[in-house]
């Protein structure tokens, strides 16, 4: 067993009982050592928790996000379950960090994230801290890589994360800007919800160096729809695959209190799943993630509740 990785928990899935499968806690196998399920045909979710935090003290943020996987689940369980009746999804644990070592726990994620993929899971993955990102892209480009298929990058978000690395170490606010300069031609990213007052010129800058598309807050709004409309759709059109990132922060602060960086010009919820709505429905998001919840700062559990809520309408739309 490697020692940044931990079982799941099933006591994390509860909710509402019934003769049948219903709720999530009903639906979820937890699998213990990352023993993959291998069976083909049916349609098979893979959840894996990012319960670490060093990116986040890294970037100076709030610390707590490393409770937040099993804060996701907490909630997730009573939901009800509206996947094919066929679908399986299985709870695969989380990862973790171990002595300041966040390489080596990224190391583990993107080895994870392939081998989700070449079971034929779509994975989701719960943070923790946006670092995430690197190590959850890293994989799904070794995955794609012998089919020379396309990957874009959504990512909702206050935030470019698009950082400079901190003494040569990667960060939450570095992921994709590591990713650019790993992959260079082949980053294709959209930010989606920027916020100039968190995101100084030096990083827009640098969002043009990479070739970065974004939509600032001020136009990603419902009032514009047509255009953030037009935006996506084009982005999705010249990708054959799609990696959705949700970050928390990027919602207002009224609807998601429990974030490392709170913000309260946020876009609202029903904004946000109008947008996984047009990203779903593409056919082409093919792994996705919730990150940065914070615990420590939750209130009633209400960006636990949102986060899981992201997770399951996602999941829900591309089945669908």
């Amino acid at each position: 067993m490697n020692p940044l990785h931990q079982n799941p928990d099933t006591s994390n899935w509860y909710g509402r009982k019934s003769t049948e499968i219903e709720y999530w806690h009903q639906a979820t196998i937890s699998v213990n050592d990352l023993k993959f399920d291998t069976s083909a045909g049916n349609p098979k979710v893979g959840i894996l928790g990012y319960a670490g935090e060093e990116g986040v003290k890294r970037n100076q943020g709030r610390l707590g996000t490393a409770a937040a996987p099993n804060s996701i689940r907490n909630m997730m369980g009573s939901l009800a379950f509206h996947l094919p009746q066929n679908c399986q999804v299985f709870d695969y644990g989380d990862v973790i960090t171990s002595n300041e070592d966040l390489e080596s726990s990224h190391q583990l994620i993107s080895e994870t994230v392939t081998k989700l993929l070449e079971t034929k899971h779509l994975p989701i993955l719960f943070g923790g801290g946006h670092d995430l990102a690197y190590a959850h892209a890293k994989g799904i480009y070794d995955y794609l890589k012998p089919s020379g298929k396309k990957l874009g990058i959504i990512n909702m978000d206050s935030h470019f994360d698009l950082r400079p690395l901190v003494n040569g170490k990667g960060h939450s606010g570095s992921p994709f800007l590591q990713l650019a300069q790993e992959y260079g031609a082949d980053f294709n990213y959209l930010c989606l919800g920027v916020q100039r007052s968190v995101n100084p010129k030096s990083l827009f800058a640098t969002a043009e160096k990479t070739n970065s598309q974004w939509m600032v807050m001020e136009d990603f709004r419902l009032n514009n729809w047509e255009v953030i409309q037009e935006k996506i759709l084009w982005f999705l059109d010249s990708m054959d695959q799609i990696y959705l990132s949700v970050d928390m922060d990027g919602f207002s602060s009224a609807f998601a209190p429990g974030v490392s960086a709170p913000s309260p010009m946020g876009f609202r919820p029903e904004f946000a799943f109008k947008v996984f709505e047009l990203i779903s429905k593409s056919q082409k998001v093919i792994s996705m993630d919730v990150v940065e919840l914070n615990p420590n700062f939750d209130q009633d559990n209400c960006t636990a509740r949102l986060a899981a809520r992201c997770a399951e309408y996602i999941a829900r739309k591309v089945f669908s």
